[in-house]
């Protein structure tokens, strides 16, 4: 993964979010991708945004996934999702997130709620460690890749894991089409 120095997440903690750090370490023994395959880079807060990330440091765009809370409501409540897509492509709001949130409207969440409701830092946000009732909608283009480069929950570091990890997480379902 380009030039990052990456070292296991279950050691390197103070690498990750809180709620982050605290989904890993709780990974059952049994599930399809172990945590010791969860590794994390420390890389320079500034350089956190995706095009500067992988400029920096040589990771393409092709590995890079991006994670975005989105919101809609029905019937007065409100719901958020997470949307997982690579770097190369932009997830379908109000298309496809739409309709899996049967929602008629969905926009990304604001800033200041995105980053309340998931004890994250705004630009880190990533699927592991959301609150247990959003649902994860993956690209099956992500789960496809066989390693890719996601959030830690903060801006000065990143995850690298397989792909397919993704499309296991809890509330995870994967979707052809959640990008273009």
């Amino acid at each position: 993964m380009g030039t990052l120095k990456t070292e296991p997440a279950l050691v390197r903690t103070d690498l990750l979010a809180p709620p982050v750090a605290e989904s890993i370490a709780g990974w059952s023994p049994d599930a399809p991708i172990r945590a010791d395959d969860v590794l994390v880079a420390p890389i320079d807060a500034e350089l956190a945004d995706t095009a500067a990330f992988c400029a920096a440091y040589e990771v393409g765009l092709d590995v890079s996934a991006n994670c975005v809370v989105v919101a809609g409501k029905r019937e007065g409540q409100l719901r958020y999702a997470a949307c997982v897509v690579l770097a190369t492509t932009r997830a379908d709001v109000n298309g496809t997130v739409r309709r899996l949130l049967d929602v008629r409207k969905a926009s990304f969440a604001p800033m200041d709620d995105a980053v309340r409701l998931t004890g994250m830092e705004y630009g880190g946000i990533t699927p592991i460690g959301l609150p247990v009732d959003w649902p994860v909608l993956v690209d099956a283009r992500v789960v496809a890749a066989p390693h890719v480069v996601i959030g830690s929950g903060v801006r000065h570091s990143k995850i690298v894991l397989p792909g397919p990890a993704l499309g296991v997480l809890p509330n995870a379902r994967v979707v052809d089409g959640l990008a273009r």
